[in-house]
C-alpha cells in the first residue's frame, strides 16, 4: 500500500528547520506484514528528544530513514496471535524478542535482537516493509500507516485519546519507569530532576505517585518550572544560576538522595552527581553524543558509596508497564495530559521540532 510520511534523508542539517526542512514529506510504498507482525494505521504520534538527536545526528542512524517511534495506532490486519483488527496498541521503541538471556531476566529494555534490529533500521524479523527506507526503532510513527512488529506492540484501551495514548511509549513509560523501576524509589525519599521535558516531567509525576519527599525541579525555562511546581515539585532551581547544585543541595539537606538526569548532556550528568548525597544514588536517562565522557572522583564511589546508573526505556517491561500507567492516567492519580503542549499535522513536523529544540515545547503530538 502507499503510505505519506515524513523522511529524513540526511543528518546534521542546520536549524532552524522550517528552513532548511530536514523531513520531507513522501509517499512511500509499504509491503505487508509479515509472520508476527501487524498493519496499523497511526493514530497519533509525539515528538520525542530521541527523533530531534537523529535530525542533528548526535544520535546516528542508518539513513533514509522514516523517523517517529512514540506512537499509537489501531490494528488493521495482525500476522500475530493475540491481535486482532480493531485492537488499539501503544509502541514500545525497543521490540522485546522475550527468548534473548536480557529478556528471560526481565529486562525487556535490553533486548538484543531488539537492539540490532534498531541498529540496522529493521524490524525484530531483521526485514524492511518500507521501500527503500530504514524504520526508526521499529516504529517509523510519522506516517498514516506502519508495520511492526507484535513484539513493538502493547495493547491498551481504546477509550484513551490518542494523543493521550501516544505519550505512554516513551515519555511516560522512560520517565516513571526510571523512578518505579530503575531507581526502585520508595516514600520519603529526597529526589532531584534534572531536565523537564517529556521524560524528565513524566519523572517528576512518577516521584509524586512515589510519594518522594523532597522533590526537587531544575531546568532553564522557567514556564517548565513553574509547571514542576504545578505537578508536585517542592522546590525548583533555575540550572542557569551559578550555584544551581548548591540550591539543590540545600532544598534537600545536603544533596538528593536520587537524582535524575534526563537531558542527555555530560555536563548535567555532571551536575546532577554533584547534586547526590553521600550514599545517593544517580540516574541518568538521556541519550547524550556518543562522543561526550563522564568522570567523577574515583574515591567518591567507595568513600561515599555513591551509585551511577543508566536506565533506558525506564528499565521497562512494556507488556507489564504500560497498561499499569495507563490505568494509574485513568484513575486520576499520573496526569500525563499535563505534558501535552499542542498537536500538529503532518507538514508542521519541521517548525515543530524547532520549537522542542528551542525548549518552548514539552510534548507535541501528530495527529493523522
Amino acid at each position: 500500500m502507499i503510505v505519506r510520511g515524513a523522511v529524513l534523508r540526511e543528518m546534521g542539517l542546520p536549524a532552524p528547520y522550517a528552513d532548511s526542512r530536514p523531513l520531507q514529506v513522501e509517499e512511500l510504498e509499504l509491503a505487508p506484514p509479515g509472520p508476527g507482525e501487524l498493519l496499523i494505521r497511526i493514530r497519533a504520534t509525539g515528538l520525542c528528544h530521541s527523533d530531534l538527536s537523529v535530525i542533528d545526528g548526535s544520535r546516528p542512524r542508518v539513513m533514509p530513514m522514516l523517523l517517529g517511534h512514540e506512537a499509537t495506532g489501531e490494528v488493521i490486519h495482525s500476522e500475530a496471535p493475540g491481535f486482532a483488527p480493531g485492537d488499539v496498541v501503544a509502541c514500545a521503541f525497543v521490540p522485546a524478542c522475550g527468548t534473548c538471556t536480557p529478556c528471560a531476566e526481565g529486562r525487556a529494555a535490553l533486548c538484543e535482537p531488539g537492539a540490532a534490529a534498531n541498529t540496522a533500521g529493521t524490524l525484530l524479523s531483521g526485514a524492511h516493509r518500507l521501500e527503500g527506507v530504514h524504520h526508526h526503532l521499529g516504529v517509523s510513527g510519522f506516517a498514516d500507516h506502519a508495520v511492526i512488529s507484535a513484539h513493538s506492540a502493547v495493547k491498551i484501551n481504546a477509550s484513551l485519546p490518542p494523543e493521550i495514548a501516544a505519550l505512554f511509549g516513551c515519555a511516560v513509560m522512560t520517565g516513571v519507569g526510571a523512578v518505579v523501576n530503575t531507581a526502585q524509589l520508595r516514600a520519603g525519599r529526597s529526589t532531584a530532576i534534572f531536565g523537564l521535558g517529556g521524560v524528565g516531567l513524566s519523572a517528576l509525576l512518577g516521584a509524586v505517585l512515589a510519594g518522594a519527599y523532597p522533590i526537587v525541579a531544575v531546568d532553564v525555562v522557567p514556564a517548565k518550572l513553574d509547571l514542576a511546581r504545578e505537578l508536585g515539585a517542592t522546590a525548583t532551581v533555575n540550572a542557569r544560576d551559578e550555584d544551581a547544585v548548591e540550591q539543590v543541595r540545600a532544598a534537600t539537606a545536603g544533596g538528593a538522595e536520587y537524582t535524575f538526569e534526563t537531558v542527555g548532556n555530560a555536563n548535567v550528568l555532571a551536575q546532577a552527581y554533584a547534586a547526590t548525597r553521600r550514599g545517593g544514588t544517580t540516574i541518568t536517562v538521556g541519550l547524550p553524543h556518543p562522543s561526550q565522557s563522564f568522570s567523577v572522583p574515583a574515591v567518591s564511589l567507595v568513600a561515599e558509596e555513591r551509585t551511577v546508573k543508566g536506565s533506558y526505556l525506564g528499565s521497562s517491561v512494556p507488556s507489564r508497564d504500560i497498561p499499569r500507567y495507563v490505568a494509574l492516567y485513568q484513575a486520576g492519580r499520573l496526569p500525563v495530559d499535563r505534558l501535552l503542549t499542542a498537536t500538529i499535522g503532518l507538514d508542521d513536523l519541521n517548525r515543530a521540532f524547532d520549537d522542542l529544540a528551542a525548549g518552548t515545547s514539552i510534548r507535541q503530538v501528530l495527529l493523522f
